[in-house]
């Protein structure tokens, strides 16, 4: 929980799982590794047409967002794979009480505390790490395979170019706005892609901010949780950009280059990161 590398031990590939949160869940699911999961909770948003057999037999809670100790123990797993937060003091508890149990755990290295860069490569070896512990390392190679083939399609594609476009990728919530900048998954997304952070260093901007570095792109982040409407949450968040008094002088905003991007394709987004790198790219590059 607090950040720190942990080292365990695998025997054989766990046969009861407990997989918390959307990446965890679709990384099972994108591995065929379904039968391996005892019990699934906390997705955001629905999985994939042609994963939606597999959650059928991973026990999904919909009930319930996040297990407890209690419903944890219960349940005798030999594997939690989840975030990091799932591991807080007042939730499930340090990692170390569980392995010593004989409960592995396996924590998406970009939801690890400690202010660590959030990257591509960790969520690389997030999905081959899985591939390794249960023996399908060619399912997750081809993950992989496929995320890097869409970068390198697009470095290549781009290589001329020689003025590459400046980027803000910026969450409204409200009077304050999130900015997504280098240490970020999303941030590393656009600066592999060839993009150029507009403003890297800040986790917040004013209106002032985003006026001032006027940016080529903008991408705007959403998130529609459960129960809600996708394109209204979308909307609602373009909206707040677009229509905004204030920023109708940007020249993303006069050409039409205010582009949508769900957190869970740019937040620990494990199998989702394919899709997150293809929005960037199409964004940057139309």
């Amino acid at each position: 929980y607090a950040g720190d590398v942990v080292t365990t031990t695998y025997e054989k590939a766990p046969e009861r799982v407990i997989a918390v949160y959307q990446g965890s869940i679709e990384t099972m699911l994108a591995l065929g590794l379904e039968e391996h999961v005892v019990a699934s909770y906390g997705l955001d948003n629905a999985v994939k047409e042609e994963w939606e057999d597999g959650l059928s037999k991973m026990n999904y809670h919909e009930e319930v967002f996040a297990p407890s100790k209690e419903d944890v123990m219960m349940l005798e797993p030999d594997m939690i794979f989840s975030w990091g937060s799932l591991f807080g003091e007042k939730k499930l508890g340090d990692v170390d009480q569980w392995i010593s149990r004989g409960t592995n755990t396996y924590i998406n290295t970009n939801t690890r505390a400690g202010g660590y860069d959030r990257t591509l490569e960790h969520e690389y070896t997030d999905i081959l790490n899985i591939g390794k512990i249960f023996d399908v390392q060619d399912k997750a190679e081809a993950l992989v395979k496929e995320i890097k083939a869409i970068i390198d399609k697009t470095q290549e594609s781009t290589a001329d170019m020689t003025e590459k476009p400046s980027v803000m990728i910026l969450e409204p919530n409200g009077d304050e706005i999130s900015n997504y900048g280098a240490n970020t998954l999303g941030g590393d997304m656009v600066t592999t892609l060839g993009g150029t952070l507009a403003n890297p260093d800040a986790s917040t901007v004013g209106k002032e901010d985003i006026v001032a570095a006027n940016p080529d792109v903008i991408f705007v982040v959403y998130m529609p949780y459960a129960g809600d409407d996708p394109e209204t949450v979308k909307n609602n968040q373009l909206t707040a950009i677009t229509e905004d008094k204030t920023l109708q002088s940007l020249d993303a905003v006069n050409n039409g280059r205010v582009v949508p991007i769900m957190l869970s394709e740019m937040y620990a987004s494990a199998t989702r990161t394919k899709d997150g790198v293809e929005t960037f790219a199409k964004g940057l590059y139309p």
